[in-house]
């Protein structure tokens, strides 16, 4: 296994093994087979075209890739192509000689100079105009550039990662991206799987989010309570990991104790019909959960200690004996 790999962590159970690969996390099947595909391709220097929805760690995983490969000391160069109007995107990729266009004072690298040695990773590749794909096109057939208002080729070394939430065989059926340039950039695809495919990752990541969000915030959040367990892995997630990274850090500025409860998490994951994610709960069977909860934290936190866990919840023994009786909890194990 490559030193990018680590397995640490575990499920709430204590027993489910967390899996790292550069930047990303989980232990699903689906998590381990894309390890594998990107492993294979940092050991080779063909282009590489990454699919998958927004916020499935299309950019971590083209980083990943790039860590692990023979170019891992070279550049890491990024250009959202979306983000950039058409006109000016190819002056980013390609740079300019000075009076190329207005305003064009002096000579400037583009992306692909900057990249040479290291690894180019363009963002959404599908929001290219077309004549621009007919400018990479010819990169990736003649390994070299011609800057804006320049005569002469520049050869550039640079390994290309592409990535796109839209399949670019839709956009070829439209007519709007060319054929030639999808096979010269889908010589080495991988598909990276959305979060709502690899449900045992999602309290595997939670947990992950937050031991490092709680440390970002100064905070010392324990765990994540079972009622808010439950809400994290029956929703469908269409935001994906990035969804999920940002609901943990904002339960975790929004809570004042050690434990994130169900009203820490946001109104989506609390009222969504849509995403079957309302408790079916009457309000005395909400406040019960709510309540064995807390005793469970409690007698977790006291390592079973039923006298010091009372006083941690500022009632009396027999009254917390009385709760633990009431909801079958075994003191004993939390004693290990």
């Amino acid at each position: 296994m490559s030193a990018s790999h680590q397995r640490t962590g575990r499920d709430q159970h204590g027993k489910s093994e967390l899996v790292q690969f550069g930047g990303l996390v989980g232990s699903s099947e689906k998590m381990r087979q894309l390890f594998e595909m990107l492993q294979r391709a940092a050991h080779c220097d063909a282009t590489v075209l990454i699919q998958g929805e927004t916020g499935t760690g299309k950019e971590v995983s083209a980083h990943s890739v790039h860590a692990e490969s023979r170019r891992g000391d070279g550049p890491f160069i990024v250009v959202d192509c979306g983000a950039i109007p058409g006109p000016l995107l190819e002056s980013e990729l390609f740079g300019y000689e000075r009076g190329a266009f207005t305003g064009a004072q002096g000579t400037k690298k583009g992306r692909f100079e900057l990249a040479d040695g290291g690894t180019l990773f363009l963002d959404e590749i599908g929001e290219l105009s077309p004549s621009t794909q007919v400018k990479l096109l010819r990169v990736l057939q003649e390994r070299e550039i011609e800057r804006l208002g320049g005569t002469a080729p520049i050869k550039v070394n640079v390994r290309l990662i592409a990535a796109t939430h839209r399949p670019l065989e839709n956009l070829i059926e439209e007519g709007t991206f060319r054929t030639d340039l999808y096979y010269r950039l889908a010589v080495f695809t991988i598909f990276a799987p959305p979060l709502r495919e690899r449900k045992p990752d999602i309290m595997l990541l939670a947990d992950h989010f937050l031991e490092k969000y709680s440390r970002e915030h100064g905070k010392h959040i324990r765990r994540i309570s079972t009622p808010a367990i439950d809400m994290l892995t029956s929703y469908h997630w269409p935001g994906n990991v990035r969804e999920l990274g940002n609901t943990i850090e904002r339960a975790v500025l929004v809570c004042d104790g050690g434990v994130i409860h169900a009203h820490h998490l946001p109104p989506t994951l609390q009222t969504g019909e849509t995403s079957d994610t309302i408790p079916r709960q009457s309000l005395i069977e909400s406040v019960g959960a709510f309540e064995r909860d807390l005793l469970q934290d409690a007698l977790k936190t006291t390592r079973g200690n039923c006298a010091r866990a009372a006083r941690l919840l500022d009632t009396t023994e027999r009254v917390f004996n009385y709760k633990v009786r009431k909801y079958s909890i075994d003191a004993r194990r939390f004693r290990a």
